[in-house]
């Protein structure tokens, strides 16, 4: 994929309305079709059979916005594919869309962590994976409030691999990073944000398979082709 057709900030807020308001979809529909599209990312990079430990655990660490929204989606998919995802959400949020996510996930009996251990080795030795939906286009990183500010400090930290979700938490959506975390994994949703030219980790995908023709050319977002029946591609 070009440089050329990464969004800007600006750009990827407008395809985002022009979806909603002109294309009708809803935004409990995007935030579905985004979290399915990690989890089936996740499931590429660490199929059940290859991860280290006994469990297949993974932790999914949720903001307080709509990333964090794809975040719990994106879990209770994890566990429908036979994984053990655990949940840390520590700011819920007041927005009745994304609460009736987060009942999805209870009545999956998908755990919620209560805090989250500062004490690396515990994360480390309980998890093979760690997915950030901590922050995505709607924060400014310069502004990372706690409980944030903590946990990406500990993720700074951690030894596992990290799946971030659109934007990695910490990065500018148009510079890239300059105090985040260092995430193996990018699942870019509907096209990459600018700031993924920054982005070194091994394995960049996309999710924007559903996108409306008409949209894709009004934007020239020259997507790359997908193959048979996949929601996500490899870039």
């Amino acid at each position: 994929l070009q440089a050329e057709s990464d969004r800007s900030k600006q750009e990827a807020e407008e395809i985002e309305r022009e979806l909603l308001e002109d294309y009708r979809f809803g935004r409990q529909q995007l935030i579905e079709i985004f979290g399915h599209a990690c989890a089936v990312a996740v499931t590429k990079v660490f199929p059940l059979s290859s991860l280290p430990k006994k469990q297949p655990t993974v932790l999914v660490i949720c903001g307080p916005e709509q990333n964090g929204a794809i975040g719990l989606v994106c879990a209770r998919h994890l566990r429908v594919y036979d994984y053990e995802p655990t949940i840390f959400y520590p700011k819920r949020s007041l927005n009745s869309l994304y609460q009736d996510f987060t009942t999805q996930c209870e009545k999956m009996d998908i755990p919620f962590l209560s805090y989250l251990p500062t004490e690396v080795q515990l994360i480390n030795d309980a998890y093979n994976v760690v997915v950030d939906a901590i922050f995505g286009l709607e924060t400014d990183p310069t502004i990372v409030k706690e409980p944030y500010a903590g946990i990406l400090t500990t993720l700074k930290q951690i030894k596992l691999p990290l799946v971030s979700l659109d934007i990695p938490s910490g990065w500018d959506a148009e510079t890239g990073h300059s105090e985040g975390i260092t995430p193996e994994v990018l699942v870019s949703l509907t096209a990459p944000k600018k700031c993924a030219t920054q982005f070194l980790g091994k394995h960049h995908f996309v999710a924007g398979r559903f996108l409306p023709y008409d949209l894709q050319k009004k934007f020239e977002l020259n997507l790359p082709l997908y193959s048979g029946a996949e929601c996500v591609i490899p870039l």
